[in-house]
């Protein structure tokens, strides 16, 4: 749905982390990443949060619940760290 029916530029190349849904089913947290990393993150969020009405609309009308959950979005930085903790050892076994 994010690659084929949402057209905001902000949106390009994101990825979407985790999603957790709480027990009475009102909140999502979703949690998104991007290639490009964190200098994009509060265009993400604010792009994610423009098309949150459409995005909860549209899975509303495929997913069958009583009441779908408000989605609240949030940057997810583990991607990054990951990709940090990568070029660190990488950079230990050059040394050995």
């Amino acid at each position: 749905m994010l690659i084929r029916e949402i057209n905001d530029p902000r949106l390009k190349q994101i990825f979407i982390t985790d999603v957790k849904i709480d027990r009475e089913l009102t909140v999502a947290d979703i949690y998104v990443s991007a290639i490009e990393g964190s200098s994009r993150s509060a265009e993400i969020l604010a792009g994610l949060e423009s098309a949150s009405g459409f995005l909860r609309r549209n899975l509303s009308a495929r997913v069958e619940v009583r009441a779908f959950p408000r989605l609240r979005f949030h940057w997810d930085p583990t991607p990054e760290n990951a990709d940090h903790i990568e070029k660190i050892l990488a950079g230990l076994r050059e040394k050995k």
